[in-house]
Formats: C-alpha cells, sequence, structure tokens
C-alpha cells in the first residue's frame, strides 16, 4: 500500500492510461483525499475512463493499485467505488492465466497488485455500511484464483463468517458467491432467505446449464421476483451484476423465462423485471413475439411509467399478423390520453394496423408517425399525402424531414408528383435533400427548375448528396454526363466507396464508363466495398459472372451478410455451396443477429431468415 507522498516516486509521464501519458493520475488520486465531495466525484470518474477505459487495462492500471487500496482505507468517503474499481481492474478469466498471454501482461501485473495489499483490505469485510461490504466481496472474488494458500485461507475464513452471519441478505448471497470462486461448492437451496436461495440456484443453473431443474425454476420464479432494495447491486469481476447474470441464464431457455417471466409480472413486475426479461426472449429467440406481448399486456397496469414497455409491444406488434384485440384495445386508451404515454401507444397501434390508429395520426401528426402510417396504411393516400405534404411546407427539417420525405415511398410517383413542390423546396434549402433528390429522379417530370436544383446539387461538399443528385439527373434527363462526371470524382477519391455504390442502379448500362474503377473493387480490402462493387458490376454489365462468387463469399450472419443475400437473390443465382448455410439460418430456433437502430423497418434476423429460404428455393 502506498500513501499520497510516494506519488512522486512514480514516472507517471513513462506510463500510459486511455488518452496517452498517465500524467494526470497523481492529480486524480490526491483528489480522492480531498473535502471537495464534488472534485471526488470526478477523480473517480476520471480513473475508471482512463486507468479502465471500457475494460481495458494500461501500463499505469497496476501502478495505481496500491494508491487506491490505500485511499480506500483512508479516503473513505469513496470506498465503495474504490473497492469496485480495483475488482474491475482485476477482472479476468481464470482459463487465461498461463503463458504466453499471461505473464507481464497488465492485467497479470494489476492482480499482482492487488493480492499483495489485500490483506489490508480484508478487514473491510466488517465494514459497517453493506455497501462496502458487497464491494470488497467482489475485490477478494477477481483474484480468488490467485491467491496464496496462507492468503487464501485467510480469506476463505472471513468470507465464510460473513455468509453465516451477516445481517444483510444480501451481503450472504454474495459471500456465498465468492465461497464458490473458491472452490466451496454450496448450494443451499433450502435457507430461509430467499437471497441466499437465489444465488445458490444462479450458481446451480450455471454449473448444470440447461435444461434447469424443476426445483431451480421454481426459486427463480419465487425468489427472484422481487429485487433487493438498495442500489448497490456492484457487478462482479466479470462486469455483470447477479441480476443481469440471472437474466442470462433465463434466457438460454427460452419456455422457462417465458414462465419465470409470468410468476414475476403476476407478482407485480417490480422493478420491470418479467416484462424486461419477456422483452429479452423476443430479441434472442424465434417467433416468441405473441407470447412476450401477451405478458407485455398482463404488465402493463404495473408500470408506473409505461412508456418503455408501449415501445417495446410497439416494437414487436408488427411481428404478429392478428394482434389480439384486447392488446390493441388497451393500446387505444393510452394513445388517447395526453400525456408522455401516448406517442409511443400510438406508433404502436399504427404498427398493429389497428384502423382506429390513423384517425389518431391524422389528429396529431408527427413525423414517425406519419412514416409508419403511409407504410401501414397505403390505401390512405388521400388523407396522408396532404399532411406530408403540409409538414414538409412547415419547414420540417432533419429526421423530422427524411422521415416525411420517405413516407411518401409506399404511394408510389403519383405522391411524390403531388408533392414536386415541397421536394423542391427540399432540395433548393438543403432539407432532406439527399432522399428529395431520390424521389424527384423517380417521379418522371422533367422541369428545368428541376434539373438546374439536381445539377447544383452535383456540386455540393456532401458527397451522399453529389451522388443522389447525379443519379437523379440523369433519370430525368437520360444524360448519364452529370452522373458519370460525379461517380468518377467520388470513387477516385479516399473514402467509404460503397456509400455511392449503392445509388448506381438506376444508370444500368450507362454505368459502364465507370467499370475500370469497380473492377477492382471486388478485391478490396473492406467487405461493404467488395459487395457494392459486386452488386454494382451486375447492375451495369447485366452478367452476374464476377458478382456472385463476391457476393456468396459475403453471405452469413451479419448486416453485410444480409446484403450481400439481397444482391445474390437480385441475380437469380445460389450457389450449392451455400445451401447447407442457408438451411441452418432458416431453421436455427435462434435469433442469429440482434436487432439495430440503423437496421430499418424490419428485424435483420427476420431478413436472414427470409431472404435464405428465398435462395434455398432458387435452388
Amino acid at each position: 500500500m502506498r500513501s499520497p507522498a510516494e506519488l512522486d516516486d512514480v514516472r507517471w509521464s513513462d506510463l500510459t492510461h486511455a488518452y496517452g501519458p498517465a500524467e494526470d493520475v497523481p492529480e486524480l488520486i490526491r483528489a480522492l483525499y480531498e473535502d471537495d465531495e464534488e472534485a471526488a466525484d470526478e477523480a473517480v470518474y476520471e480513473l475508471y475512463g482512463n486507468i479502465h477505459h471500457q475494460g481495458t487495462i494500461y501500463q499505469a492500471s497496476a501502478p495505481a493499485v496500491p494508491f487506491l487500496a490505500h485511499a480506500v482505507l483512508h479516503a473513505r468517503r469513496k470506498r465503495e467505488d474504490l473497492l469496485m474499481l480495483l475488482a474491475v481492474l482485476a477482472d479476468h478469466s481464470p482459463d487465461f492465466v498461463e503463458s504466453p498471454h499471461w505473464p507481464g501482461s497488465d492485467v497479470a501485473a494489476v492482480c499482482a497488485e492487488l493480492c499483495e495489499v489485500l490483506p489490508e483490505l480484508l478487514p473491510c469485510l466488517g465494514d459497517p455500511e453493506r455497501g462496502v461490504r458487497r464491494a470488497v466481496l467482489r475485490t477478494v472474488a477477481a483474484v480468488a484464483d490467485l491467491l496464496p494458500d496462507e492468503l487464501r485461507a485467510l480469506a476463505v475464513e472471513q468470507v465464510d463468517a460473513l455468509y453465516a452471519d451477516d445481517p444483510v441478505p444480501a451481503v450472504r448471497a454474495d459471500a456465498l458467491v465468492v465461497l464458490n470462486r473458491f472452490g466451496r461448492v454450496l448450494e443451499p437451496l433450502d435457507s430461509p432467505l430467499p437471497e441466499v436461495r437465489l444465488a445458490a440456484a444462479q450458481l446451480a443453473a450455471e454449473r448444470s446449464g440447461p435444461p434447469y431443474s424443476p426445483e431451480l425454476v421454481e426459486v427463480f420464479a419465487e425468489d427472484g421476483a422481487e429485487p433487493d432494495p438498495g442500489d448497490d447491486d456492484y457487478p462482479w469481476s466479470d462486469s455483470v451484476t447477479q441480476d443481469r447474470r440471472l437474466t442470462g441464464l433465463l434466457g438460454r431457455e427460452p419456455d422457462v423465462a417465458l414462465t419465470v417471466a409470468a410468476r414475476w409480472i403476476a407478482a407485480g413486475d417490480i422493478g420491470s423485471r418479467g416484462s424486461w426479461l419477456a422483452g429479452g426472449i423476443a430479441e434472442k429467440w424465434r417467433d416468441r413475439e405473441r407470447e412476450v406481448l401477451d405478458l407485455s399486456l398482463a404488465a402493463l397496469p404495473h408500470q408506473d411509467k409505461p412508456a418503455a414497455l408501449l415501445r417495446t409491444i410497439g416494437h414487436w406488434i408488427g411481428h404478429v399478423p392478428d394482434p389480439e384485440a384486447d392488446l390493441r384495445d388497451t393500446l387505444h386508451r393510452y394513445a388517447s390520453a395526453d400525456d408522455e404515454t401516448a406517442e409511443p401507444a400510438l406508433l404502436a397501434l399504427v404498427n398493429s394496423r389497428d384502423p382506429r390508429a390513423l384517425e389518431l395520426v391524422l389528429e396529431r401528426p408527427t413525423a414517425r408517425l406519419v412514416e409508419a402510417a403511409a407504410r401501414h396504411f397505403p390505401e390512405a393516400a388521400d388523407r396522408l399525402i396532404p399532411v406530408i405534404r403540409h409538414e414538409l411546407a412547415a419547414g420540417a427539417t432533419g429526421n423530422d424531414g427524411i422521415a416525411l420525405v420517405q413516407a411518401l415511398a409506399p404511394f408510389g410517383t403519383t405522391a411524390a408528383v403531388a408533392a414536386r413542390p415541397e421536394l423542391v423546396d427540399c432540395l433548393r434549402t438543403r432539407r432532406a435533400a439527399i432522399v428529395a433528390a431520390r424521389q424527384l429522379g423517380s417521379i418522371g417530370v422533367r422541369t428545368p427548375e428541376i434539373t438546374d436544383l439536381l445539377l447544383d446539387a452535383t456540386r455540393s461538399s456532401d458527397p451522399s448528396l453529389r451522388a443522389s443528385a447525379a443519379v437523379a439527373h440523369h433519370r430525368l434527363t437520360d444524360d448519364p454526363a452529370a452522373a458519370l462526371r460525379t461517380y468518377e470524382e467520388l470513387l477516385s477519391s479516399k473514402g467509404q466507396t460503397h456509400w455511392y455504390l449503392s445509388g448506381l442502379e438506376p444508370l444500368s448500362s450507362a454505368a459502364a464508363p465507370l467499370l475500370p474503377l469497380i473492377e477492382p473493387l471486388l478485391e478490396a480490402r473492406y467487405d461493404w466495398t467488395r459487395k457494392a462493387a459486386a452488386e454494382a458490376h451486375h447492375w451495369i454489365t447485366g452478367s452476374p459472372d464476377r458478382a456472385v462468387p463476391v457476393l456468396a463469399g459475403l453471405v452469413g450472419p451479419s448486416p453485410v451478410g444480409i446484403s450481400a443475400l439481397k444482391a445474390l437473390a437480385a441475380t437469380g443465382r445460389s450457389p450449392k455451396e451455400l445451401h447447407p448455410a442457408l438451411r441452418s439460418y432458416v431453421s436455427s430456433p435462434k435469433r442469429l443477429l440482434p436487432d439495430s437502430p440503423f437496421s430499418g423497418k424490419d428485424h435483420p434476423d427476420d431478413e436472414l431468415r427470409t431472404l435464405s429460404r428465398m435462395l434455398l428455393m432458387i435452388g
């Protein structure tokens, strides 16, 4: 252990952390001892950010350990935070402590320093604050596999005493976890304390794996419904709290998870635990949306702030062909309210395709709601197009402007023709200009004003606008000169050329002069560039021969893999060597891809399965 007086004995400028030389570490450690609470809080925050940045350990991390340990004992206001910092700094897998990677590594140096100071930290196990006791238990657990025999025996003795006698059940449950880390396999499923029973069940489930025994499932359902009171459920050295660990374990067996979620919801959905667990199952497993929606409906009355759960419902309700009437009626009641729940409820109602949603959207149109309504109610063009035009004319900008222009697409070119004045203004004022240019290019209405504006936009400093405007100009004039000039400049410059290649389809064979720039990209290092080049090559030449091998090599459960599948489907080719993988994508009960805010309107995993089926049918 080292005091602040020794900080200058370390050559911090020769050591590095997440942001370069670690010269600021001494100042941050000294701030922990100050009377200024705000300065101490800021110091802890900065230390978490530089010597332990998003789980990464640095040269300066290990030298800081003995100083942090001293601060635990002498800067008492921050004991919990500092003990947890020591625990996460020492985060490692016991399986990775052998050569060649462990010796000499930064995390090995941290662990060695922590083992040295641990005897002086063990008295914190008797601290009057429950949070301190919980934090030091995690510090002990972080190096449980590395302690020498004598120190190990001392630590086990003191942790065992906490397990037997601590007045706080959550601390006793933590002590049970630490004893198991030391190899003391205990499974007190019959403990009178629910926290201890739950911890024991989790440990047993980790050892056994699924399928879980009925006894364990009953403990999860009965004892997991109500979280421990307090806000000190710190993560363990693997950065996962017990609560998150339990959710992860249950998520490995969807039937069990939904059964447990139903019990937790029936018990009041305290902390939204049941509805959160259920929503996670829809994200991890396929074809569970209806069950999750049923549980979400049951959980709604228990929510103090139901907006989050309504957003979850809105996310999944579109996956169900015929949502239950009870759920739609409930959404309608929330959507009709005059509070913060109205918009997420109305979006969910729109996604359910309930006709009552359209009337509510027309009463209070927002860009997001109008775009969703346009997708789900294309038959209402005569009512929605005027709203879209009005909102665009009112000056919608940013994402709202983009959403409104995109809302025209489901209605076909008729809507874009009707909204031509607003689209022209968007292009002129650079509001949602990229999507406006695309729409103007699609309508087939050529005027000097439009073509001049598009030609001017090809000289924009925004390369995406230049590309979109150039293609739109060609579609209206049949003159490829501006598009070829623009694309030659874009493809010859540095940057993510795949962003521009994806817009070349309307040029078709007119883009043939660009092939000398595109063909080398078929072997580009970046997978998205190869994919876009292959797709563009097919559009331009009309032949899939060069494109198919490139696209087939990219297929997989990833965003670029899905895009490659779409491009393959467009070629009409389905290489036989892909079929085993395609069948596995179709048959997997688990989702192979998570959702993403950038994935569009459909879940990426659903797209993967649909496209795989399509390619298998091509044969």
